[in-house]
């Protein structure tokens, strides 16, 4: 059973103006059919363009401290403060604040489990901790949850 052509259907095979089924991507069009018509996928003539100047170019970073704005610390926006999770370490540490604060929700719901089975001596193990995080520069105790450096 074979379809009807229609003679206005520049996307039949045979339709008037057409050597054959339109052409596949990337090979020229017969001269004078319908797929020669400009379309916004067609490549221009030239090939690619360059981009215009500066595009693609970083700035160098500027040095100093008046590059910062106010009460964002300069190692990274995000950064929790060293200070604050040491001092809730020592103060709160058997209820895992400091944990809480950085992020490490798992290991504060521990340190509350712990103080609580052990009747308040697990609290030591957030004193611990607190006076790592305000010593230690570089080690275990310098990164919060998602690996960003503590601030000051």
């Amino acid at each position: 059973m074979s379809t009807p052509t229609d003679p206005t259907d520049p996307y039949q095979q045979g339709a008037p103006g057409t050597e054959g089924p339109n052409p596949s991507f990337g090979q020229q069009a017969p001269s004078g059919s319908p797929y020669q018509e400009s379309s916004p996928y067609q490549q221009p003539a030239g090939g690619y363009q360059q981009p215009g100047p500066g595009y693609g170019q970083q700035t160098p970073p500027q040095a100093g401290y008046g590059n910062q704005p106010y009460g964002v610390p300069a190692a990274h926006p995000e950064a929790k403060s060293r200070l604050a999770a040491g001092l809730l370490g020592i103060l709160l540490g058997g209820l895992g604040i400091h944990r809480f604060y950085l992020g490490y929700t798992g290991i504060g719901i521990l340190q509350i489990v712990v103080t609580l089975v052990t009747f308040g001596a697990g609290a030591i193990w957030g004193l611990v901790e607190g006076i790592l995080y305000l010593t230690d520069k570089t080690g275990n105790y310098s990164r919060d949850a998602r690996g960003i450096p503590l601030a000051g």
